[in-house]
């Protein structure tokens, strides 16, 4: 199977700047990362965009793959090392996962840090995309305990220093080998990382430092938004640790399809069908669109396929620019007419003044 160009796999135009491509990594690595997606293939969408990245976040691969395609990236060693290459991946994926990948680099130091993100999926209609609304939602969160303010302890004066670490959150141990003296760090095991100890806990959260609640959110979704946006929720995340903030909650919105409308960008598109002999001597029709119907005039004449455009009846983006709509005219011949409509038709035919459009074609050859 043949490679997909890297700049499709991370939904970029050649030519993209550095910005953009960072961007578009951190979007499709989180999206497609084998911890977060469990559809199938989803590992292997996530393996095409790291390659995708590491080829042109390098100045140098980017400049060559430009030239010559992927027949330029013959021979060329991709993740050799984990995956090498990403020197920000941890960076990435900290808020998002929790920090630490792999055996990388971790956070172990004390004191308050802030949760994980979590994310989730919301589908709606095409007309809520179009004009926005605001959905009710329930979800599980862990939330700061209001009594201990997240310490977990009774009072100020129960918190103290972790005597076994020092407060550092973390313990070191020595070990002889024949090769020398190797030394080693741990989190602590009586403060668990945190370098504090509590003499007394709250009787709210029994020193948990945090409440698990059943709470409604009113999401408000935007209006123009469009499928694979996501909607930032502050504070809905995991819960933050030693007293930190929770993380943040993210929701895909997934539009679902409209019978008619078919969106493009901030464009709207529409077929209508008309009669033969509407698009043969001109007519007006109501034409819907998502703002109510608009009478469109089809000119004599008018051939099958063409397209009219309704200057702004498309959709408002969330940035105030506003699409059109555009109607496609499609043509329908009748499989059955009465004796009359026939009489008629033969009368038409009869009376001809020009060739048809079969005999314009033979000419042609001739």
């Amino acid at each position: 199977m043949s490679k997909r160009d890297y700049y499709e796999v991370l939904g970029l135009s050649k030519g993209a700047s550095d910005d953009e491509i960072k961007k578009a990594y951190r979007r499709m690595a989180k999206k497609y990362h084998p911890d977060v997606n469990k559809e199938s293939g989803a590992e292997e969408k996530f393996k095409e965009v790291n390659e995708a990245y590491e080829v042109l976040s390098d100045p140098q691969k980017k400049a060559t793959y430009d030239q010559y395609g992927h027949a330029g990236m013959d021979g060329a060693n991709f993740g050799g090392a984990g995956f090498g290459g990403f020197e920000d991946f941890g960076d990435i994926f900290g808020s998002f996962f929790g920090g630490g990948f792999g055996g990388g680099r971790t956070r172990q130091s004390s004191g308050p840090r802030k949760g994980n993100d979590r994310f989730m999926q919301m589908r709606i209609d095409f007309m809520d995309a179009i004009f926005g609304k605001e959905e009710e939602i329930a979800i599980d969160v862990d939330e700061q305990c209001t009594a201990c303010g997240g310490s977990g302890a009774y009072s100020k004066s129960d918190i103290h220093t972790c005597s076994t670490c020092g407060g550092s959150g973390k313990v070191t141990s020595q070990q002889r080998t024949p090769f020398g003296i190797f030394q080693s760090q741990s989190v602590c095991p009586d403060c668990r990382g945190s370098g504090k100890t509590i003499s007394k806990k709250c009787d709210k959260c029994h020193g948990r430092g945090y409440e698990h609640r059943r709470v409604k959110l009113n999401i408000k979704i935007p209006a123009g938004i469009q499928s694979g946006q996501q909607v930032r929720v502050p504070n809905k995340g995991e819960r933050g640790i030693d007293g930190g903030a929770n993380g943040d909650l993210y929701i895909e919105i997934l539009v679902s399809r409209h019978k008619t409308f078919v969106r493009d960008g901030n464009d709207i598109r529409i077929s209508v069908p008309i009669s033969a002999l509407d698009a043969t001597l001109g007519c007006k029709v109501d034409v819907p669109t998502v703002y109510g119907d608009v009478e469109l005039t089809i000119p004599a004449g008018t051939q099958y396929g063409h397209q009219f455009r309704l200057r702004g009846k498309g959709v408002k983006s969330q940035r105030g620019a506003q699409g059109d709509q555009f109607v496609e005219v499609t043509i329908e011949i009748p499989t059955k007419i009465t004796r009359d409509e026939k009489e008629l038709y033969e009368k038409i035919r009869n009376k001809k003044t020009h060739d048809s459009p079969f005999e314009k074609f033979k000419k042609a050859f001739k």
